[in-house]
């Protein structure tokens, strides 16, 4: 599985920021191929504020789907959408998704080291 992220940076104008926000979601949610889209309103970091505002992420059944997907028209018209935001005010990358079923470390008491 394949994921489009976009960090969005604290916006200096909110109104702008957001209406361009949800147009940009409204030309995603109609971009082919997409299986699952995630929202993430940042609240904070270990050292308090954070200089992110909003995750973006975009899930794709594999590399192909996705960039046959960010090649499409809705897919350019989405990137034109994206690119209306200041420089500098995200960013863009891409990432091969790996799930774990349970998600949990052995303790030592399974793995066979003492004290764990």
């Amino acid at each position: 599985m394949m994921k489009l992220i976009i960090l969005f940076r604290q916006p200096t104008d909110l109104t702008r920021f957001e209406d361009t926000y949800n147009n940009l979601l409204a030309l995603i949610e109609r971009m082919p191929d997409v299986t699952r889209r995630q929202v993430n309103s940042v609240v904070g970091s270990p050292t308090g504020s954070s200089p992110f505002y909003r995750q973006l992420e975009v899930y794709f059944a594999d590399q192909a789907r996705m960039n046959e997907s960010l090649r499409s028209p809705r897919g350019q018209e989405a990137g034109r959408e994206l690119t209306s935001l200041p420089a500098g005010s995200f960013d863009v990358m891409f990432a091969d998704v790996y799930e774990e079923a349970g998600g949990a470390t052995p303790t030592g008491e399974t793995s066979g080291h003492a004290g764990a």
